[in-house]
């Protein structure tokens, strides 16, 4: 059986999600922007908290663990071994490659740094999910804020990687944002088209607009597409490397 998800919004636009194995009982946080939403959903729930997944170390990712482990003091803390001077304390430091155990499951981790080094995504192939917080996002990617644009389109690339069916469990409400750049730099993407008045009509009705299918995200996504020639030919960079391309759908979004 699939492992169940809750996604949790916290703080003005962050998401924590919960995991959780129906037959063994064990449920997982990814992340911890925002106490109090994260434990009302493990009350409404009762579920006992077993494992902290942590991305990586910015504030609004962690900053409510103390207070979560306060109240679920058995969960164990997971996390990046290469980030683990300035994570939380971790019970159990991971590199890419290594695996975490969620039931009866077993997830991979992956190394995606650029928004930040040492960030880590976490893959669930039997379950389809993957938690890509600030690296992957609905429409867009995280700024880089400590990474290349090398490091960056790498880590895409990766996850890009994966089948198409897998449900991108990203870390922020950015979509209708990044959907309005999407579309500057993508014009004739019909799909995008399509995706962005989709997100507008999430928006206006107070619907979350992540997770998303990764085949969405590679069909609309333009940090995924750098190396397309209709994307390359829009932006004026027809057969340039794609690391140079995501460089500049980079800066261009930075200064949107």
């Amino acid at each position: 059986m699939p492992l169940q998800i809750v996604t949790i919004p916290c703080l003005a636009d962050n998401y924590a999600y919960l995991l959780h194995d129906a037959d063994t009982g064990d449920t997982s946080l990814v992340d911890a922007p925002q106490a109090a939403p994260v434990l009302e959903a493990l009350r409404d729930r009762d579920w006992q908290l077993g494992h902290v997944l942590l991305t990586h170390h910015h504030w609004d990712h962690v900053d409510a663990l103390p207070e979560i482990l306060a109240a679920h003091p058995g969960a164990r803390v997971v996390g990046a071994a290469a980030d683990a001077h300035r994570l939380p304390p971790l019970d159990t430091p991971v590199a890419e490659g290594d695996t975490v155990t969620i039931g009866r499951e077993a997830g991979k981790v992956i190394d995606v740094s650029g928004h930040t080094v040492g960030h880590i995504a976490f893959h669930f192939p039997e379950s389809k999910l993957a938690f890509t917080a600030d690296s992957l996002m609905a429409l867009g990617c995280g700024r880089l804020f400590e990474g290349t644009p090398e490091q960056m389109w790498n880590s895409l690339s990766k996850l890009a990687a994966l089948p198409d069916d897998t449900l991108i469990c990203s870390g922020h409400e950015y979509t209708a944002n990044n959907a309005r750049f999407a579309r500057t730099v993508d014009p004739d993407n019909a799909a995008l088209a399509d995706r962005a008045a989709q997100v507008d009509a999430a928006r206006a009705a107070g619907q979350a607009t992540v997770p998303s299918r990764l085949s969405e995200e590679l069909a609309t996504n333009p940090f995924l597409r750098a190396g397309d020639p209709d994307l390359q030919a829009a932006i004026g960079m027809d057969g340039a490397d794609p690391v140079a391309v995501f460089a500049e759908l980079r800066r261009r979004k930075d200064a949107f």
